[in-house]
């Protein structure tokens, strides 16, 4: 097992140097300097691969290299976007990264309602709440039949959130779901122009889409990367939907385990692979995520040890490691491989501007708590019995 972490390059405010002293051993990144659909140049790749290092990390897992918007609802130039693809895939090739993780999501990434919700220990933490959720997409984005695809009681929760929600309100939730959330990973939607309809823009090529359609773009996509992914050795694996539902009418095509039996059959070949995050797929009250975890553990390639806990109504929040519905001391025993994501923002994190979800302190802890897992299933092993 090797302990690996998320660096969003230089401008981090989490360094290397700091990811060393902790006890990091692989570093989790990307060029992030290179928006969707841009060759990621050998020189370049190179040029990060010793940057990490000299610090005394090296290169584990590319998360993430983006597939574009184009590729997903095949468009005009979906064949030239793979071209670019497959040569990115074999420039990491040859410098020796084997691992990429990558999403199949349309638009968003990763949804919350809340980037710093007050926990009762005084930390602060992820949160997604639905009745915000649904408010935010039928009276903010106001998409059309949006409010059917939400329980009557929710659009009714709604309805009374819209008469006493003030204009701090709707730009705090814009501000989350469509800036701060995508902004890191994707580049900021801000600027000149209005958010939301720069959002409604990105939304529209996929308006009318069914499941059955995206499912066609996504193994068209993947069988026109395995052979580069065969040639270099290159273990591609599929982010699962955060949370795992749809959202804004989009379709979603990787919440459950038959979306995963679909994505590992469609091309049936070990380098296409899972990305098991068992906090996007806790999110979820349909997911067994224990059991998903034995079955598919033959083809995932990569791990994020984190859990979310379940509140009435449809609401969930990051938990504690050592907590939360997912037991992720069982999840060590399955996986040969583990990566690290969200943690808690605490001991004044709040005050640095970590990336919402990395924070420094939060993810240090939750670091610790992995360490003692794998060293109580080292040595489960060593001594032939289960703690």
């Amino acid at each position: 097992m090797e302990k690996t972490w998320r660096w969003f390059g230089p401008a981090d405010k989490v360094t290397l140097e700091m990811l060393r002293q902790i006890g990091v051993e692989g570093v989790v990144t990307a060029l992030h300097n290179h928006a969707p659909g841009e060759l990621w140049p050998e020189e370049e790749i190179r040029a990060m691969q010793a940057r990490i290092a000299s610090a005394g990390l090296r290169w584990s897992v590319v998360e993430s290299l983006p597939v574009s918007e184009e590729i997903k609802y095949a468009g005009p130039r979906r064949d030239a976007l793979i071209e670019t693809y497959r040569e990115s895939l074999a420039n990491l090739g040859r410098c020796g990264i084997h691992t990429v993780c990558y999403n199949f999501m349309p638009v968003i990434d990763w949804v919350r309602t809340d980037l710093e919700r007050p926990l009762p220990d005084g930390t602060l933490s992820l949160y997604f709440d639905y009745v915000r959720f649904a408010w935010f997409d039928i009276k903010i984005l106001g998409r059309e039949g949006a409010e059917r695809d939400f329980p009557p009681e929710v659009v009714e929760r709604v309805e009374a959130l819209d008469r006493t929600a003030t204009p701090a309100d709707r730009a705090q939730i814009i501000d989350t779901i469509i800036t701060k959330t995508q902004g890191f990973v994707n580049g900021p939607l801000g600027g000149e122009g209005s958010p939301v309809e720069k959002f409604r823009a990105l939304m529209a090529p996929y308006k009318g889409m069914t499941k059955a359609q995206l499912r066609d773009n996504l193994r068209y996509f993947l069988e026109a990367v395995m052979p580069v992914c065969r040639e270099w050795d290159i273990r591609l694996c599929i982010h699962p939907d955060d949370p795992p539902m749809p959202v804004f009418g989009m379709p979603r095509l990787c919440c459950d385990a038959e979306d995963i039996r679909w994505i590992l059959g469609a091309v049936d070949d070990f380098h296409n692979g899972l990305t098991f995050c068992a906090g996007s797929l806790s999110a979820g009250a349909h997911n067994d995520v224990e059991a998903m975890a034995r079955e598919f553990a033959p083809r995932t390639h990569f791990v994020h040890l984190r859990s979310c806990d379940l509140l009435p109504g449809g609401d969930f929040v990051e938990a504690p490691h050592t907590a939360g519905r997912v037991d992720l001391v069982e999840l060590v025993r399955i996986f040969e491989a583990e990566g690290r994501d969200h943690g808690k923002t605490m001991l004044g994190d709040e005050r640095i501007g970590y990336n919402p979800g990395y924070s420094f302190h939060g993810r240090m802890l939750a670091l610790g708590q992995v360490e003692g897992m794998m060293a109580a299933v080292r040595n489960e092993h060593n001594n032939n019995r289960k703690i």
